[in-house]
């Protein structure tokens, strides 16, 4: 319902205030009395298809990599918390579609929704991180599932909820950016988390595979993205990371193993 300009500038100011865009053109959409977001036309035997299992390469691809995120987490948290894991799901879109926290565009770039535990993946932003980043290869593509399903494991450990209530008593902007950024750096290294655990149950990671992961990591930093769109970077509007920290974290968890070694929130520095 909403004009292509308007989305982007919705995003923008979602990355930089580090509001959920959904959040924001959801409420946009609301406001302006827009309808349901525009969809790619498909049959319903196609549609079918697609809510049991993806037909697509890069669909199978994703399902692959979240099916075995389930299957490492179930291990891993009770093992490591004493919680038991209860899976989080993914829907896949063209285009756009609605998610518990209000709309999804492609222009957002995949994200987590607490209020319906779900990843949303546009999978065509495979391709824009390869376009617009430089950055190609199945664990890079591994490592943003990995991410956003990293965003599920805080939510099961009450992680969320608790900064989202202090966001809110947060007394400046900057205060609550540095706690997403906490957030957004702890994901990353639950990511290396499963990619260590995901390795050790099935020796499935290859050479070069955590270079690409690195790779991936360093061209989303908040400071390397920023000097893309503006020619500098402000650190206390960063709300994910600098490419350094972002990279470091993951490595972080990669290296341990352990869930506890990415309290980012105990942390010396982030």
């Amino acid at each position: 319902g909403l004009g292509i300009g308007t989305i982007v500038i919705l995003c923008i100011i979602g990355w930089v205030t580090g509001i959920n865009p959904a959040i924001l053109i959801g409420g946009a959409e609301q406001m302006s009395g827009g309808g349901q977001p525009r969809q790619e036309r498909v049959d319903p035997q196609t549609q079918a298809q697609r809510k049991s299992k993806p037909t697509d390469e890069s669909g199978r691809f994703a399902a692959a990599i979240l099916g075995n995120t389930e299957d490492v987490w179930k291990e891993i948290l009770p093992n490591q918390t004493g919680k038991q894991y209860r899976p989080t799901g993914m829907v896949l879109y063209t285009g756009g579609t609605r998610s518990g926290c209000g709309s999804a565009q492609a222009a957002m770039g995949p994200f987590y929704c607490p209020l319906d535990k779900k990843v949303y993946l546009d999978t065509s932003f495979f391709k824009e991180m390869e376009q617009k980043f430089g950055v190609k290869g199945d664990f890079a593509y591994a490592y943003v599932i990995a991410h956003e399903v990293g965003h599920h494991v805080q939510d099961e450990l009450g992680i969320l909820g608790k900064v989202q209530s202090r966001q809110q008593a947060a007394s400046s902007k900057v205060e609550s950016n540095q706690l997403s950024v906490r957030v957004e750096l702890m994901a990353d290294c639950l990511a290396g988390v499963w990619a260590k655990n995901s390795n050790d149950k099935y020796n499935s990671l290859e050479p070069g595979d955590i270079k690409e992961a690195m790779q991936a990591a360093s061209a989303i930093g908040d400071d390397k993205l920023q000097k893309q769109s503006q020619g500098y970077a402000v650190p206390d509007s960063f709300t994910h990371g600098s490419s350094d920290q972002r990279m470091r974290w993951f490595m972080t968890g990669y290296k341990s193993g352990q869930t506890k070694s990415c309290d980012t929130f105990r942390a010396a520095r982030n």
